[in-house]
């Protein structure tokens, strides 16, 4: 099984005769063909929203802190930050050393432009209000401010000054997410929204954009600028996307990929029996959560989705659809997240799904609701274990006289398609935690929210309580408030939480330096090969 390919320039050896004497090959690249969800919508870091798309920003680029491989908070371009007093203000020193794919160097100003283009209306960032903890962001996002006034300012070309509206004990993770990169200010007025292009686009990550096939590979190579890439073992990668989990499965099988990031479940024993510890399943930051077209009117009312969910039976689709690789999920903010010392549930977590059935059933009759009169689409993206599960789900709804039928999706355009108002009545969606905070996973239900908020939802308490607890310093008085407004999310469910995530992925036993851990980060700069 062949891990390393020779440069184009020097695909096949030339022997030649120098003074009797044969001449030394060049050395081979090493070559990672690393398995991806799916193809990203967009490369402009600043517009991505998924996953896959994170997988991708993580190896091209550097923010001012990273995660280690194990998820730590490490520092990147700032090699070292000091915080003030009263949580306010983050002064951020940046490396000397710190340096474009194009050899400019990266500088505080970079990280101005990056995050007053964040926020401008016109960038249409879906993940803006990540950063709105900065000062005026949000009404810079709104329209109401100039993006000079956005809390972030160069004090010299390498000290960076961020000031928040609030103490926010999580900000240092926020800047690892990919809406914390800094961005290369000339490709952007140079090549205007085409700066994404191979040949265009300049990073300043581990990689450097080399080629984008659709469908096909996305391949990266090695910056020779990057600070660290003396420490940096892999030459090229090539993110492969498999919205088919199987198939990823038989090219690993075959040696053609190292690494695939999901497993399709159904296989799950197969592969523990013929793949031994390459299987890895870890805990992970996530809830698998199914949204609901609240102004719909046969889905408006609170008491039908309550009996939607009800009747969904969690166990079976953990343990049965996902095969032990996913748990049972009763609320929108998973177990074991940071900073939530009282978790809440939904009600009927701990009783049998035949009394769930039931009480499901009279919910329906209170509600008006028929037996037999109500049908639903359930609507997801394109993945086995996703039709499995939807399939399950049409035939619990079943036995409370729901009517249901199946659309699936691409994958590319799926979360396009929510994101803008798609006409659905209930759809698939998933959230892995960027940051451990309850407020990750509560955001994405506020009423401006549309980037996320997929049912369109809209609780002037739940605001309240988010709005206030993005005031509160006290850990304990703010951990209340997003209990808070959970309370009032699982009272009308406008998205139906079914199942926690388990990270389940597939590591090729010569892939060295993956660390399972609970934000399943593995940037490829941590990674070797073996021959």
């Amino acid at each position: 099984m062949l891990k390393r390919i020779l440069k184009a320039s020097v695909f096949a050896t030339t022997l030649a005769l120098v003074g009797g004497a044969l001449s030394a090959p060049a050395f081979a690249d090493v070559v990672y063909n690393r398995g991806n969800d799916t193809d990203p919508t967009t490369l402009d870091h600043q517009k991505t929203s998924t996953i896959a798309e994170g997988n991708l920003m993580r190896d091209l680029y550097e923010g001012l802190v990273v995660q280690s491989a194990s998820a730590e908070v490490v520092p990147g371009v700032a090699e070292k930050w000091e915080i003030s007093d009263d949580g306010l203000k983050y002064t951020f020193h940046l490396r000397q050393d710190a340096k474009w794919s194009n050899g400019d160097p990266v500088t505080a100003n970079d990280f101005v432009f990056a995050y007053q283009r964040l926020q401008d209306a016109n960038t249409a960032a879906p993940y803006a209000n990540m950063l709105y903890p900065m000062v005026n962001a949000e009404a810079i996002n709104k329209g109401e401010k100039k993006a000079e006034e956005l809390g972030v300012k160069a004090i010299d070309d390498h000290t960076l000054e961020i000031t928040l509206n609030a103490p926010t004990p999580y900000f240092l993770e926020l800047l690892t997410h990919q809406t914390g990169y800094p961005i290369h200010k000339k490709s952007v007025e140079e090549f205007g929204d085409q700066f994404t292009r191979p040949g265009n686009m300049v990073t300043n990550g581990a990689y450097m954009l080399e080629g984008f096939t659709p469908n096909d590979k996305i391949t990266m190579r090695k910056n020779p600028n990057f600070h660290d890439a003396a420490n940096v073992k892999i030459d090229v990668v090539n993110y492969i996307p498999f919205e088919d989990r199987a198939n990823c499965l038989r090219r690993f099988e075959a040696g053609e990929v190292q690494s695939c990031s999901d497993l399709p479940y159904e296989q799950l024993s197969y592969m523990k029996d013929k793949l031994g510890d390459q299987v890895r399943i870890a805990p992970y930051l996530g809830t698998y959560y199914l949204p609901v077209k609240v102004k719909k009117e046969k889905l408006a009312d609170p008491r039908v989705r309550q009996a939607i969910s009800m009747a969904i039976d969690r166990d079976f689709l953990a343990n049965e659809i996902w095969h032990g690789g996913m748990l049972p999920g009763y609320s929108i903010v998973p177990p074991g997240i940071g900073n939530y010392d009282n978790p809440v549930f939904l009600p009927y977590k701990d009783e049998d799904i035949l009394d769930r059935e039931d009480e499901a059933k009279k919910l329906l009759e209170e509600a008006g609701v028929k037996p037999g009169t109500l049908s639903v689409e359930l609507r997801y993206n394109t993945s086995e274990n996703h039709k499995n599960t939807m399939t399950a789900i049409a035939d619990m709804l079943k036995n409370v006289g729901i009517g249901a039928s199946l659309f699936e999706m691409e994958g590319t355009g799926y979360f396009d398609y929510m994101k803008q108002d798609g006409d659905f009545d209930i759809t698939r969606a998933g959230w892995i935690g960027d940051y451990s905070d309850p407020q990750n996973f509560l955001f994405l239900f506020e009423t401006a929210n549309l980037g996320f908020n997929y049912p369109r939802w809209s609780n002037k308490d739940y605001d309240a309580a988010m709005a206030e607890a993005g005031k509160t310093g006290d850990l304990k008085a703010r951990g209340e408030l997003l209990r808070k407004a959970e309370e009032i999310f699982l009272k009308d469910v406008p998205a139906i939480p079914i199942m926690y995530y388990a990270s389940g992925v597939l590591v090729s036993s010569k892939l060295k330096g993956w660390e399972d851990n609970i934000m399943n980060v593995h940037g490829t700069r941590y990674l070797s090969l073996e021959n």
